[in-house]
């Protein structure tokens, strides 16, 4: 048991550098932003897989180098609080690494997007409209970003604990919602709501969650579930 919490806290560690590094570097939350873009527009173009893979890379590597970048700055900070040319180097070397993966992203969107960009049209969104496991997989990881984002914006628990909203709340619901869209089966849907309901409830019952919090995770799960799936079956 001592094991496995240990393998949740580092998990929870690691996701705590995501948030601060969001809510503290401007850079970060543009790459994020264009980052969710990028992965929404994979939705409205019939990509290759190794074309999807090289921008899963690519997002990668920026989101990587801008990390580094913040860990380096942070060590430089406490190492010396005074001005030192090569601490300076430090930061603007990093920085430049950072700068090389952004022009790469740019030089490799430019490679696989522009033709597509140039043939945009209606009948794309087909193709997402009669595959629901793609559309799933979609759901899923938007609204993990948004969580993150939200409890890093609100600097409220941690990533994994805590925190307006609640992130189980948000996943449960939503999937909820994704059965009540796609199953046809009254039954099903019932019982698939009343689990998000005990996920809901485990939450506040733990005391990781208040009600409001919990609340306020459900209606993002749900709204954000119902909105992609209308873009992209209607």
């Amino acid at each position: 048991m001592k094991q496995v919490r240990s393998i949740v806290d580092s998990f929870n560690y690691a996701i705590e550098g995501l948030v601060y590094a969001t809510r503290t570097q401007r850079n970060m939350r543009i790459h994020l932003i264009t980052s969710l873009g990028i992965l929404t527009a994979c939705f409205f173009y019939k990509l290759s897989k190794a074309e999807i893979l090289v921008l899963s890379i690519t997002i990668t590597l920026v989101l990587f180098a801008e990390l580094i970048n913040t860990a380096i700055e942070a060590t430089v900070d406490i190492l010396t609080n005074n001005f030192h040319p090569l601490a300076k180097i430090a930061k603007n070397t990093a920085a430049g690494a950072v700068l090389v993966t952004a022009i790469n992203a740019i030089f490799i969107g430019y490679i696989i997007f522009w033709d597509k960009l140039k043939k945009l049209s209606f009948q794309l969104v087909n193709i997402i409209k009669e595959s629901d496991t793609y559309l799933v997989f979609i759901v899923l990881i938007l609204i993990c970003m948004i969580i993150l984002f939200l409890k890093a914006v609100i600097g409220e628990g941690t990533p994994l604990r805590g925190g307006m909203p609640s992130g189980h709340a948000s996943i449960s619901f939503a999937i909820a919602t994704m059965i009540s869209l796609i199953a046809k089966n009254e039954s099903v849907i019932l019982l698939s709501f009343i689990l998000a309901i005990i996920v809901a409830q485990s939450r506040v019952d733990s005391k990781v969650h208040t009600v409001w919090e919990v609340i306020v995770g459900a209606i993002v799960g749900i709204l954000i579930t119902v909105i992609i799936f209308k873009v992209f079956t209607y």
